[in-house]
């Protein structure tokens, strides 16, 4: 009699268990998530989209992203404050915005002089970047994942010609992360603004130069309306954005759900990268004929210089000032040169014989 009691009461926990798995397994969870970018923001945009429609047809429609842009929640540049404090769930924004609150996360967008779009992906996944990210955002309740990312970004938009360092003095510029830094080190007066914002603020003369991201993006904005320089880029060779994710509310999903998460944030990142190739080349290819003002300029030698140097500098300081910096630091710097030297015998001597052929 007791026997059966022990397996009664033991067959009645396993299904008790059972069915609680079950009724999670069917429970639906709706995720709040704030971008820095305006409503229907092209290519931007269109990764959060993605993001959540993938989401939701993975989980067979338990886990709904619902997106709140910058026009609902007034906010463009506090991203950061809303997730951490878990007035939304999630947020979709660029890591070095928030250099005034954390330093070290601007490292985790893209670096002047630094690694390529696909050698920045391999840091990230296989080169131990993600794990030191996590050590940046956790202390301050969140998670962090790469959020697609924009390839080379050109150099920026100048009413003038810059020929030389003195063309720099004073020059107010919107340029943020570490490349603003850089160039304030050269003179230039930096600033970040929302970029909701750019338009007014270059046609105002609020800025002298502005830099956002490439041709199929720049031209929606018209820079090439108001500015007729339009320079390579140096800055930013492999802008990353992010997914930002409140802690708490990660932990509450399903594992199952977590894991369809991780697989679409990753496949909007990607899709984000071809998005942005395409969109370039196709803006890039007619833009002499549409906008035959615009004159794409190099910056001078001596200007590289100056600024690499003054990377260098600013870098050493970096590392002097925070351990967790040095530690980036060092690790992206490994990374870069055990990468690029592969680069060079493979992408860069690809793209060498094909302009010799050519």
């Amino acid at each position: 009699m007791k026997i059966r009691s022990v397996l009664s009461a033991a067959v009645l926990a396993v299904a008790t268990t059972f069915a609680a798995a079950q009724a999670l397994a069917q429970d639906k969870f709706t995720l709040r998530l704030a971008e820095t970018w305006g409503p229907n923001f092209p290519i931007f945009g269109d990764t959060t989209k993605r993001f959540a429609e993938t989401v939701n047809k993975m989980s067979d429609g338990r886990l709904t992203v619902r997106i709140d842009s910058a026009n609902k929640h007034k906010a463009p540049l506090g991203v950061f404050d809303m997730v951490k404090a878990g007035q939304y769930d999630m947020g979709h924004s660029a890591s070095y915005y928030w250099k005034g609150k954390v330093p070290e996360t601007l490292f985790f967008t893209s670096m002047p002089f630094g690694m390529n779009a696909m050698e920045q992906y391999a840091w990230f996944y296989h080169g131990g970047g993600m794990e030191l990210m996590q050590e940046v955002y956790g202390p301050h309740n969140m998670l962090s994942f790469p959020g697609g990312n924009t390839g080379v970004q050109m150099g920026g938009w100048f009413r003038k010609e810059i020929k030389s360092l003195d063309d720099l003095k004073g020059l107010k510029m919107r340029i943020p992360g570490f490349a603003g830094e850089v160039f304030a080190e050269v003179g230039v007066n930096p600033t970040n603004i929302a970029p909701g914002e750019l338009y007014t603020a270059l046609e105002r003369n609020t800025i002298d130069a502005v830099e956002w991201v490439g041709p199929a993006l720049d031209l929606r904005l018209g820079f090439q309306q108001i500015a007729d320089y339009y320079y390579t880029g140096w800055h930013e060779p492999a802008t990353e954005l992010q997914f930002l994710i409140n802690k708490r509310v990660w932990d509450r999903l399903p594992a199952d759900l977590q894991e369809i998460m991780r697989v679409a944030m990753r496949t909007a990142s990607y899709d984000m990268l071809v998005h942005s190739q395409h969109a370039n080349a196709e803006a890039w290819a007619n833009i002499k004929q549409e906008y035959p003002n615009v004159q794409i300029k190099r910056f001078p030698d001596d200007i590289f210089q100056a600024m690499y140097e003054a990377n260098k500098k600013l870098l050493k300081e970096a590392a002097s000032e925070s351990e967790m910096a040095a530690k980036i630091i060092d690790s992206q710097q490994n990374y870069l040169e055990q990468s690029r030297a592969y680069s060079d015998i493979s992408e860069r001597a690809y793209l060498n014989t094909m302009a010799e052929v050519e």
